[in-house]
């Protein structure tokens, strides 16, 4: 770091994105993204707004909130659009926590939580899972904090039904719940229509995954109007140009293609599914994960080695180094050729285990 950093920042540990190594062609599993590309109205849409790029986006997204409003059931005020679902989280904790109010997520789950906490100087409290790696709803009822669930989680892909949701947001009335649903189009319950019976919900959601939109970065939230008009007092503050027109333009074309896109979720959790069934045989514990990728571990090989021998042999998974999880690893569904891929180059690493 320079002599010049802030003393604010200088025990920041910054989250750690996937690695997109250039060194040679992969079969890439490690980020969850999709294996099939934007629908062919995506590509017209970006087009025509590159012909426009002298002129600044729209800074309220009118054309695509009011498409999210028509596709979720829920009026534009409820809404705002930001530069993928990780800005609406860090709008979220800037908003909401402070000081005076702290905020609670799973030791196990999006590994930018602590960073948004960290980073805002905001108090925070990380809830141990359970043994079996699932949220104890039980922890986050009443506890007089602000808090936030992946759900599904990530790394794990558990998810929790919606009841166990409300129960949460019940419970703390005084405070913001935050449900991170990133993953929420490949088997999840989504909380959306409860923000309409609680001012202290807000749902987060991102067209990275389901949507194939990864690179354009473009997330949105859903809650009461007054959480939304903080938020937007926060991005107004910060950046109120935050989409940029190509990336507006695509994900309204996504939502008029919508039917691709869940179609494709469809097919993502059937190839789960199969993938799923085939690496259990070969010895590994998967959990239910209900997102778009499978959490595994295997009793006679660590989570590193299994990475790092899918890596030579052309193969990305996510390794994690945390103590509780270092043993497991992340594998992003992909087509059915590349899980194919997958389980061969398994074989073949197990096979030298022998």
């Amino acid at each position: 770091m320079s002599r010049f950093f802030s003393k604010k920042y200088a025990s920041l540990v910054p989250y750690v994105p996937g690695e997109q190594p250039r060194d040679r062609k992969y079969v890439k599993l490690n980020t969850n993204e999709s294996p099939f590309p934007p629908s062919p109205a995506v590509f017209n849409a970006v087009l025509e707004e590159a012909g426009m790029l002298q002129l600044y986006s729209d800074p309220d997204c009118s054309i695509l909130i009011n498409k999210l409003s028509e596709v979720y059931g829920v009026a534009p005020e409820r809404l705002i659009a930001t530069n993928g679902s990780d800005e609406a989280l860090e709008f979220a904790f800037m908003a909401f926590c402070d000081g005076e109010h702290p905020i609670a997520f799973p030791d196990i789950t999006y590994g930018f939580y602590p960073v948004f906490a960290e980073k805002n100087g905001i108090p925070y409290e990380e809830i141990p899972l359970n043994d079996d790696l699932t949220v104890n709803v039980e922890d986050y009822i009443g506890i007089n904090k602000n808090i936030v669930i992946a759900n599904p989680n990530a790394p794990t892909g558990i998810a929790l039904p919606l009841s166990d949701i409300e129960r949460i947001v019940a419970s703390n009335p005084d405070n913001v719940v935050i449900i991170d649903e990133a993953y929420v189009d490949f088997g999840g319950e989504s909380a959306v229509k409860l923000t309409e019976k609680y001012d202290n919900l807000l749902v987060v959601q991102t067209f990275s995954k389901s949507r194939s939109l990864a690179g354009a970065r473009l997330g949105f939230a859903i809650g009461s109007p007054e959480l939304i008009a903080d938020m937007h007092t926060l991005r107004y503050s910060t950046n109120p140009y935050n989409v940029n027109r190509m990336t507006c333009a695509a994900g309204y074309a996504a939502l008029t293609e919508n039917g691709y896109y869940m179609q494709n979720a469809e097919t993502i959790k059937r190839t789960r599914a199969y993938t799923a069934a085939e690496i259990e045989k070969r010895g590994f514990s998967v959990t239910d994960s209900k997102a778009n990728f499978l959490f595994v571990r295997h009793g006679k090989i660590s989570g590193e080695k299994l990475y790092l021998g899918l890596k030579e042999h052309g193969v990305l998974v996510r390794h994690f180094k945390k103590e509780r999880i270092k043993d497991y690893c992340r594998i992003t569904v992909g087509t059915a050729m590349e899980m194919k891929t997958l389980l061969d180059k398994t074989d073949m690493i197990l096979g030298g285990e022998k």
